[in-house]
């Protein structure tokens, strides 16, 4: 979770802001656990502009590349290099997972701790979290306690407490791998819209048809590589890797 809102002040000096964090420039990037390699060698540049897409099989390495994306996990081997020093890229990202953590407090508290923690005073942060929950269509609960809330309505609120702090980058795993149709559509309309204001949504998938509505780049890994990057639309008309093709009709990859 960011730490600062774009244009926050307060703490120790940072020193000159940065235009953007992105381009987003990953090379040679390897990850292993428990004696198995995960990503195999990664290289890939992130770029402003509508969301990218990570798509792929199971055990791809989608989630994982997220997380070294995110600073969550360090690198064994290879970099992943912003457009801005380490501290500031890290104040200027977000990240909402499959299963988002509800605090043990309102729905709109959890949406104004993280402004606490950013150092917004109380009157601005309240008023900021409100606006966040009206975002994401639950201003009419704002009271009630996060962790009674429904499935679609907890992913709803991890958005809008990312959103709250307008983060550059947002990075999103599966936010709608366990929803019904309904709770889906409405997390991506909320997708759009924190894409339409200006932040790089970076998301995974494993959904072909939401990847189709709502990317504008396509990243297909396999096999802990990226075996294509290409925009959406070339993706899914002419893909250039044969595992891509296999994996838009519906085949099994070994």
């Amino acid at each position: 979770m960011l730490l600062r809102p774009p244009g926050a002040t307060g703490g120790a000096a940072e020193g000159p802001r940065c235009a953007s964090i992105l381009p987003l420039r990953v090379a040679g990037l390897r990850y292993a656990a428990g004696g198995q390699k995960i990503l195999r060698g990664v290289d890939f540049t992130i770029a402003a502009g509508l969301p990218t897409l990570v798509v792929g099989p199971n055990g791809a390495g989608k989630s994982v590349l997220l997380r070294l994306l995110h600073g969550l996990l360090v690198p064994q081997a290879g970099r992943v290099a912003w457009a801005a020093p380490p501290e500031e890229a890290r104040r200027r990202q977000a990240m909402v997972f499959q299963r988002p953590v509800m605090l043990r407090r309102s729905a709109l508290a959890n949406v104004a701790y993280p402004l606490a923690l950013a150092g917004l005073p109380r009157t601005e942060r309240a008023a900021r979290a409100r606006a966040a929950l009206a975002r994401v269509g639950l201003a009419h609960l704002a009271e009630r306690p996060a962790r009674r809330l429904s499935g679609g309505e907890q992913q709803r609120l991890a958005l809008a407490r990312a959103a709250a702090l307008a983060p550059e980058v947002l990075f999103l795993d599966e936010p709608t791998a366990n929803l019904d149709p309904a709770a889906t559509r409405a997390v991506e309309a909320i997708v759009r819209d924190i894409a339409a204001a200006g932040t790089k949504v970076v998301m995974t998938s494993h959904d072909l048809a939401q990847a189709r509505r709502l990317a504008g780049d396509v990243l297909f890994l396999h096999r802990g590589r990226v075996v294509e990057h290409a925009p959406a639309e070339r993706f899914f008309a002419a893909p250039r890797a044969p595992e891509a093709a296999a994996f838009l009709r519906g085949e099994l990859l070994a």
